[in-house]
């Protein structure tokens, strides 16, 4: 789940000489404490034309920038929205041999400064769009802080999207949501959990923050008015217990072994074809392949479009 001490996600892209030719990615969202500070790292062992990498969390900063300095990303530009109060923050790394035409830091395209709270990195490229958000989590009471937050969220990422549809989008990030019953472990144990005896007016907005019915609504809308694809789960369609979940509670206590998806790769439609890959790279209630956070690092690969391959 999102917290203040969570950065948001990583992402690596490869285009061949051709527009958009094809794109492996990895996400990866990780809590940072002082003994295990945040980290997110491209990871992709074919050397690419492109990668994208998205990072956070000023506990991190200097030792990141030591590592700028390292191979391999001496090698890369780095853009960086940061919160304004140490909340959050992102950082997009993009191959010096592959420039973006365009980098903005909010939702309101118009507008030139960051979000406040370092939410947002958008990037335009020749052919594509590539989107890397921090989604706020919903909280737990009908509070400006919580449900109000997500809901004026939720109606700008909609905005958003529906207005991006020029170029095929890309979009990861941790989203804070799990939009079906099979996108979580144990869906009665979310649909019921409160905190502290609290339950909200709203019937809908009831559950774990994530899985309530009401963010789920919304995210689905999302999808359907942007013409989004969730790239996991059009390839797997039914529940992987074992490797179908990015999130993980501590092993320790009443979350045990409860695991949400909550962190994705979204494109458009028209891309929907190219879909090769998209999996969970962490497995088990021990979470192995977590590396340390509750989230696991999840990966999208794109096949090249028919126009490129014929062109290649």
């Amino acid at each position: 789940m999102a917290c203040s001490r969570r950065d948001i996600h990583s992402s690596s892209v490869k285009v061949g000489r051709k527009p958009f030719g094809f794109l492996r990615g990895h996400a990866w969202s990780h809590s940072s404490t002082s003994s295990s500070p945040s980290c997110k790292v491209a990871s992709n062992p074919i050397e690419s034309r492109l990668r994208v990498a998205c990072q956070g969390n000023h506990t991190f900063v200097k030792i990141l920038m030591r590592a700028l300095s390292s191979p391999p990303f001496r090698n890369y530009n780095v853009w960086w929205s940061l919160s304004d109060s140490k909340y959050a923050g992102t950082a997009l790394f993009v191959k010096k041999c592959f420039q973006p035409k365009k980098i903005s830091y909010c939702l309101d395209q118009t507008a030139k400064k960051h979000e406040p709270d370092g939410r947002v990195i958008f990037a335009e490229f020749e052919s594509f769009q590539f989107l890397n958000t921090y989604v706020p989590n919903n909280g737990w009471k009908e509070e400006e802080s919580s449900f109000g937050r997500r809901r004026k969220w939720d109606k700008r990422i909609l905005d958003f999207v529906v207005q991006s549809s020029g170029k095929p989008l890309i979009w990861c990030g941790d989203l804070n949501v799990s939009h079906e019953d099979v996108d979580v472990s144990h869906p009665e144990f979310f649909a019921a959990a409160k905190l502290n005896g609290y339950l909200p007016p709203n019937n809908e907005d009831r559950g774990q923050p994530g899985f309530t019915i009401s963010e789920r609504k919304r995210f689905g809308r999302i999808l359907r008015e942007g013409k989004l694809v969730d790239a996991y789960r059009y390839l797997h369609k039914e529940k992987d217990m074992e490797h179908g979940f990015s999130w993980s509670g501590n092993p320790v206590g009443k979350y045990r072994g409860k695991r949400m998806r909550i962190d994705y790769f979204l494109v458009s439609e028209k891309l929907k074809d190219r879909i090769v890959s998209c999996e969970m790279h962490g497995q088990g209630i021990e979470l192995e392949g977590f590396y340390g956070s509750d989230h696991c690092p999840v990966s999208l690969e794109l096949s090249p479009s028919q126009i490129d391959s014929s062109q290649s």
